[in-house]
């Protein structure tokens, strides 16, 4: 055993430790897009130690994953909706992309003008 793969796990533990208090708090809100970016680095850094053979690191990522998972579905704004909330994250994400796509390619000209004509 390496002695990293004990520190990657005494920090995920705390991690976990840090945010259980959250998960218990039913008024915490946590924004979605600060839960489903954390929840899948951990899900990322847990398969990427299991393929370097850090099982404890591999373990305490899981667990910091599943940690920012609970929080997703159950402290996020809005409509609590359990694991739907990923996909309204995810759809939230394309229409802003679409949006921010839209603007810099120009696209959205023709309600500019109307927005300058209703300015004179």
């Amino acid at each position: 055993m390496m002695w990293q793969d004990l520190v990657f796990l005494a920090g995920s533990v705390l991690s976990i430790v840090f945010l259980a208090p959250t998960i218990r708090d039913t008024s915490a809100r946590i924004p979605l897009g600060s839960s489903v970016p954390s929840m899948t680095i951990g899900g990322i850094y847990a398969f990427t130690y299991a393929t370097m053979g850090m099982t404890f690191s591999a373990l305490g990522s899981a667990g910091v994953a599943i940690m920012w998972s609970l929080i997703v579905c159950y402290r996020s704004p809005g409509v609590q909706t359990g694991p739907r909330n990923v996909l309204r994250f995810v759809d939230s994400l394309f229409r802003q992309s679409a949006r921010l796509a839209i603007s810099a390619l120009g696209c959205d000209q023709h309600a500019h003008a109307d927005h300058e004509q209703a300015a004179d």
